[in-house]
């Protein structure tokens, strides 16, 4: 492995970025893309959910031998701690009446829901010592989280849903493998942002986890649309969560390869079941349905140049993207990237995952349709911008 390889994979971290994509044509990927709409059989998409679950591709490694992470779960990782960084635990994992019974201050409990396979997005292997022997992430890591129906961040899964509680740099930075100067650009990020690039060019743009459900229809998943759902699925079990895979792009200079390659076969099945997730539906009575059928109208005559189609996005058809500046928003994480532009973002599921853009940079809906309002001189008064708003709510 060359010195590029070796830096993508260890400066690596968590992030299944299950539903992205970015630079097509490298690898296997477009074989894969062209075969997956004969592969949504029941069993491919049930294997496709073991995967996203429950497969670490091998990344133990990284995670253990490298980051020792393993040590640190063991010793410094209470449930409490766990949750307070977006950690979650699955209700269906654990026996009735657990959570009465133990010490939600101790490690070793953490160890004991680990054991359980009840971390969401954490496989670890513990033995007859209950000691932490490896451990590893998994896609649902990011892309999934639980209804808190037990306790807050204790519940059902909810796969597909961004972990916007998820601190993934401040857990990174836990690491003792990790310079001073590492630890600080990690722990720079907050909750639910991520940069999968930081890695390979030393930057730091953090972005948005972005949800993993409704990508059917969607041709690319990622904000700068480089390639497609697959190609992003190897890039980072590959790149960034430290997978045992093959992953070559020229563009950004990275060719990694390992025997037997763990990643590219499971492939198929993750986007199976990736595009079996549907976007959720907005809950009764959380928008105003008067205001929302006027705001499909100013939708229609303001937005539907570039949120086309039932899809939402003109980037299916041509693979369009939009420079920073024709769209107002910050342009420094393009800059980092192949297309050097931003995908019309889908529009699915917008209820339920703020903030908006990118980086996280529009708190709210309203936030959003401010800025179009004056980035595109759309001329909406307040009106007509609250009833797009409960319009966007609906969606």
């Amino acid at each position: 492995m060359s010195t590029r390889e070796a830096r993508t994979s260890i400066g690596a971290i968590a992030l299944m970025a299950v539903a992205s994509g970015l630079v097509a044509g490298c690898g296997s990927t477009p074989a894969v893309e062209r075969n997956a709409s004969a592969s949504l059989s029941p069993a491919m998409i049930a294997e496709g959910q073991r995967v996203f679950r429950f497969d670490t591709f091998g990344d133990e490694v990284l995670w253990t031998d490298t980051l020792h992470m393993d040590d640190v779960v063991e010793s410094k990782v209470d449930p409490t701690t766990a949750l307070s960084v977006g950690l979650k635990v699955d209700a269906d994992a654990l026996p009735p009446g657990i959570l009465g019974k133990v010490d939600l201050k101790s490690p070793a409990t953490t160890v004991a829901l680990l054991k359980m396979n009840a971390v969401v997005g954490l496989q670890a292997t513990v033995d007859a010592d209950n000691h932490i022997t490896r451990l590893g992430v998994t896609c649902a890591l990011c892309h999934s989280t639980v209804d808190d129906s037990l306790a807050p961040g204790i519940g059902h899964r909810k796969d597909g849903w961004p972990n916007r509680d998820l601190n993934v740099g401040a857990i990174i930075a836990l690491s003792p493998a990790l310079p001073a100067d590492k630890k600080a650009v990690y722990n720079s990020w907050g909750p639910g942002k991520y940069d999968p690039r930081y890695n390979i060019d030393g930057k730091s743009t953090p972005l948005l986890l972005p949800p993993a459900y409704g990508l059917a229809h969607v041709k690319n998943e990622t904000y700068t649309a480089e390639g497609p759902i697959s190609y992003w699925n190897a890039y980072v079990a590959v790149t960034q969560m430290g997978g045992l895979g093959n992953f070559s792009d020229p563009r950004l200079g990275i060719n990694v390869t390992h025997a037997p390659d763990l990643v590219t076969s499971k492939l198929p099945a993750l986007r199976a079941y990736q595009h079996s997730l549907p976007a959720p539906k907005a809950p009764a009575g959380s928008f105003d349905v008067a205001a929302a059928n006027q705001g499909r109208a100013v939708f229609g005559r303001n937005c539907m140049g570039c949120h086309v189609g039932g899809d939402g996005t003109d980037n299916n058809g041509g693979n369009k993207l939009h420079s920073p500046a024709e769209t107002g928003v910050d342009g420094a994480y393009a800059a980092r990237t192949a297309s050097k532009a931003y995908r019309t973002t889908p529009l699915r599921g917008l209820w339920q995952h703020p903030p908006y853009f990118h980086d996280g940079s529009a708190a709210t809906l309203a936030d959003v349709v401010s800025h179009y309002n004056q980035a595109r001189n759309l001329k909406l008064d307040a009106k007509q911008q609250h009833d797009l708003v409960e319009y966007l709510k609906t969606l």
